[in-house]
């Protein structure tokens, strides 16, 4: 069975997306449903909560209730924007999120604030999770307007200054911009999209994962499939690598959208003898225990 590393989902279907009308988030039954499908016991379940990239605001207490209503399934993270409290770079973060923290949430995210990486108030966020014990999941993106996550440029000169201010501080990277720096040199397309072909020189994740014992691989979504299978050779001497820092992760989120693509592509990997069984669950689910200290 997998652990879901980057789940999402709210109480009851919510107003459409305001500019295609369709539904955006799956209710707890639906992706459960899907979840029976293929093999994922529990998922983390991240609070919808920055502004930028959705009109849901999604309450730390709608994810703690919905933790509580399906036990044994859902593992609550807490979310908090770093403009909270004041819009003020000194705020007392630390102090709202040692409450949820004590409430039951394992982590914090998904982070998708559209400021740069190194802004004073996205640092105090660092600066209270690192306080608190508590991971935190960050979307990149690689530049400010019209899109949404902590913004860094090519080669994520930001991420290794914070790697390196907070040593102590779990940072779960995830997004297109974060997983195109598997290979170095991603142009603007790559870092918006999902890069093809195989990986001749590498980039600044392996570098950075090789670097800072405190950097973690969030493979949810296209972006981390995408990130293995575009060179499965590589993917391989990543995984194996990189093992007890890695985890698997679905970002299911449209109700008419529940591919699951890394499922079988790690499945495929370890029926081939690719990967070792020990190598597989920890992806798979044995990093997620440990870390989360589930």
């Amino acid at each position: 069975m997998f652990i879901d590393i980057h789940g999402h989902a709210v109480q009851e279907p919510t107003c459409p997306n305001p500019y295609t009308g369709r539904q955006i988030i799956s209710t707890p039954e639906i992706l459960i449903g899907r979840y029976d499908e293929v093999g994922i016991e529990r998922a983390v379940i991240l609070p919808l909560l920055n502004p930028d990239n959705t009109h849901i605001m999604q309450s730390n207490e709608e994810v703690l209730r919905m933790a509580k209503n399906y036990p044994g399934r859902f593992i609550p993270f807490c979310n908090l924007d770093p403009r909270a409290c004041y819009n003020n770079c000194h705020a007392p973060l630390d102090k709202v999120l040692a409450y949820y923290r004590d409430k039951g949430c394992k982590g914090i995210g998904e982070v998708t604030a559209n400021l740069p990486i190194l802004d004073p108030r996205v640092q105090n966020l660092f600066h209270a999770a690192e306080e608190n014990s508590l991971p935190l999941t960050f979307h990149l993106a690689p530049y400010e307007g019209n899109i949404y996550g902590l913004v860094d440029n090519a080669g994520l000169p930001g991420l290794e200054i914070s790697l390196q201010r907070f040593p102590e501080l779990k940072f779960f990277g995830h997004s297109q911009a974060f997983w195109a720096e598997m290979a170095a040199g991603p142009a603007l397309t790559d870092r918006l999209g999902y890069p093809k072909g195989p990986i001749t020189e590498e980039g600044a994740v392996p570098h950075l994962m090789r670097t800072y014992g405190n950097l973690y691989g969030d493979l949810s979504a296209g972006s981390g499939c995408n990130a293995l299978k575009r060179d499965p050779e590589y993917a391989v001497k990543f995984l194996n690598e990189f093992q007890d820092r890695l985890f698997f992760g679905t970002d299911i989120c449209c109700p008419d959208r529940l591919a699951t693509p890394l499922v079988d592509f790690l499945l495929d990997l370890r029926r081939e003898g690719k990967i070792s069984e020990t190598v597989f669950q920890k992806v798979a689910r044995e990093n997620a225990i440990r870390v989360l200290g589930l």
